[in-house]
C-alpha cells in the first residue's frame, strides 16, 4: 500500500492525537490547515492554535485561511494536490469548492456516534444529557452538518464522573486510531463509506457562557452532569454576593439535611448547595480574579454566612 497525501484541518489540541497518529504512519503530511492566530490570556497576545504550533515544530506549512472559501487559499491547497483532506475540529465550514480539491475528499473524525450529536459539541451534550455511550465517528465531509457518508465507528462509554475534557481526551485517542485504518483502507481502495441512518438525529451547537449558568432549581443530578459537561470550557459558573463563582466537577449527596435550591451550608469539611431535588457537594471553585480553591477553603475565606445562597 502506498501512502496517501494529505492536508490535515484542525485546531485545537484535541486534534493532535489524530496529527501523532498520520505523522507514524504511511502517508504524508504536507501541510496544514487550522484557524488564524487569535488574542488570547491577559495580555491579549496572538497566538497560534494546537494544530499549527505543532506543525510550526516540525517545518510543515501552515494555512491560516480566515475563511476557507478565500480563492488565495483554494489556489494554494489546489497546488499542494492532497489525495485527501483528513479533519479533526477545525471550526469552520468547509465550501463546495474546498471540498472538490481532493481526489479522496475531506475525511472527518466526529466525537459522537453520528447521527446523534451533529455539531460542535457532541462531547459535552452527551454528557449533559445523561448518555451511557458515545463514540467517534469517520466520515465525509458534505455540504451539510455533519451530514456525509460514514466510513467507521468506534464506541466508548461515558463514565459517571467525566468531565467534557475527559471524555474528548478519550475519543481524541481513539478517534485517531479508527482515522488511520480508515485513510489506509482508502489507499487501499478497501473500503467503502455509507449513508448515515435517516432516524436518531440529534444537534449539539456550541455550549455557550449563558448554557453553563448553574440553575439550581434543576435536580442535583442535572447540576452534576452540566458542571461536567461544560469543564473545563467554558466553564460552569454561578454567582455569590452579585459576583460570578466558577464550578468544578461537584458530586451529588445522599446524606445532606434538606436545603432549598441554591442555599449553602457549610460543614467540617464540604460545602453542600441545595438543587430542586437533593444537594451537591462543591469541589473545586474560582472566585473573580482568583486562583481555584478547595470549596471548604473559599467557603472559609468569604465567611458564608447562614442565609447566604447561589444563584
Amino acid at each position: 500500500m502506498s501512502g496517501l497525501r494529505l492536508v490535515f484541518a484542525g485546531t485545537p489540541a484535541v486534534a493532535l492525537a489524530s496529527l501523532a497518529a498520520l505523522a507514524a504512519s504511511a502517508h504524508e503530511i504536507v501541510a496544514v490547515v487550522t484557524r488564524p492566530d487569535a488574542a488570547a490570556g491577559r495580555g491579549r497576545r496572538m497566538v497560534r492554535s494546537a494544530v499549527g504550533a505543532w506543525a510550526d515544530e516540525r517545518g510543515i506549512e501552515v494555512l491560516t485561511p480566515a475563511r476557507p472559501a478565500e480563492p488565495q487559499f483554494l489556489e494554494r491547497l489546489a497546488a499542494l494536490a492532497p489525495d485527501c483532506v483528513p479533519v479533526v475540529a477545525y471550526g469552520a465550514l468547509v465550501p463546495p469548492a474546498a471540498l472538490a480539491v481532493p481526489r479522496r475528499g475531506w475525511i472527518n473524525v466526529h466525537f459522537s456516534l453520528l447521527p446523534a450529536w451533529r455539531g460542535a459539541a457532541p462531547a459535552q451534550h452527551a454528557i449533559l444529557h445523561g448518555d451511557e455511550v458515545t463514540g467517534a465517528t469517520v466520515f465525509e465531509l458534505d455540504k451539510g452538518l455533519d451530514t456525509g457518508p460514514v466510513y467507521g465507528t468506534v464506541v466508548e462509554p461515558v463514565r459517571p464522573t467525566d468531565t467534557a475534557g475527559d471524555l474528548l481526551e478519550r475519543l481524541s485517542h481513539t478517534g485517531a486510531t479508527l482515522l488511520v485504518k480508515v485513510l489506509d483502507a482508502i489507499a487501499a481502495d478497501g473500503v467503502d463509506a455509507f449513508p448515515q441512518p435517516a432516524d436518531g438525529v440529534s444537534l449539539a451547537p456550541k455550549i455557550t457562557s449563558a448554557d453553563a449558568r448553574i440553575r439550581w432549581s434543576d435536580p442535583a443530578f442535572a447540576v452534576d452532569r452540566r458542571i461536567r459537561a461544560c469543564s473545563p470550557a467554558p466553564g460552569a459558573w454561578t454567582t455569590f454576593r452579585e459576583d460570578r463563582l466558577k464550578l468544578g466537577p461537584a458530586r451529588v449527596v445522599a446524606d445532606g439535611p434538606p436545603l432549598a435550591p441554591g442555599d449553602l451550608l457549610v460543614e467540617r469539611d464540604r460545602v453542600l448547595v441545595g438543587a430542586g431535588s437533593g444537594a451537591v457537594e462543591l469541589g473545586e471553585v474560582r472566585a473573580a480574579g482568583k486562583r481555584p480553591m478547595s470549596a471548604i477553603d473559599w467557603a472559609r475565606g468569604v465567611r458564608v454566612q447562614g442565609s447566604e445562597r447561589l444563584t
